[in-house]
């Protein structure tokens, strides 16, 4: 799979806007087409043609067609890596993450019909949901790195080419990799699954970022107990006088 960030940089020029804009629009049309037609009927001239591009455009930007079906959000990790980076010298490593991921969530509320036909498509294709689940841990162990970078554990194995995790030299990636940046990274993409699934069925009670910093919040406490205060298990039975009293 491509490493989005080689293909697409995350600058703010038109030619760049552009290209995410055309990158983003093959994926959603990818993914609506899937869930109406099954992704094993639809072809890269489907795609294509219904973003208004060549099929050559299209292998610009993905290696095949089932990587269309996968990146919904996929060009989101190396934005999220760069805020943390980038956050302020003294942010604690949690409140970098919370934030960096906040900043890319803004659009869950908005793309929410997309992001609910993605799980459709993958609930029906199981090839699809593999794959979906490789890219996932890749980007996770990504974000590791670039924690353990943030705090002052980073290695020379985890810039430049690095060697894909399955390989031989890849052991030496994990090997260089601390705990603590480890479960940060899957803590907090465990917060953004969980916050998106809790916020779906309650779309016309919270929105998104209450739920978002909620989850967070919960964390930032060592997940002792309820944020909010607890609802009252019942009617309280009056106290019996005591005699004398």
């Amino acid at each position: 799979m491509h490493d989005v960030s080689d293909r697409d940089p995350a600058d703010g020029g038109l030619r760049g806007r552009k290209k995410r804009a055309t990158r983003a629009a093959l994926v959603a049309a990818a993914v609506r087409l899937a869930a109406e037609h099954g992704a094993e009927n639809v072809t890269v001239d489907a795609i294509s043609e219904a973003v208004g591009v060549s099929p050559r455009t299209f292998f610009n930007y993905f290696d095949s067609r089932d990587e269309a079906f996968v990146m919904v959000g996929a060009e989101s990790g190396a934005r999220v890596r760069q805020a943390v980076l980038a956050a302020p010298a003294g942010t604690p490593p949690l409140a970098a993450l919370r934030d960096a991921l906040a900043a890319e969530l803004g659009e869950v509320e908005q793309q929410h019909e997309l992001w609910r036909l993605h799980s459709e498509v993958l609930r029906r294709s199981p090839h699809l949901l593999a794959r979906s689940l490789g890219a996932h841990v890749e980007d996770e162990f990504l974000l590791a790195e670039t924690l353990a970078e943030r705090i002052g554990a980073g290695s020379p194995l985890f810039t430049g080419d690095r060697p894909p995790l399955g390989s031989a030299e890849g052991q030496l990636r994990r090997r260089a990799l601390g705990l603590y940046p480890r479960l940060l990274a899957a803590v907090g993409t465990t917060a953004v699954r969980v916050a998106v699934e809790h916020w779906c069925v309650r779309q016309d009670e919270t929105p998104f970022e209450e739920v978002f910093r909620s989850v967070f919040d919960h964390m930032a406490t060592g997940l002792q107990g309820p944020v909010e205060p607890a609802e009252p298990a019942g009617p309280v039975e009056p106290a019996e006088p005591v005699e004398g009293i």
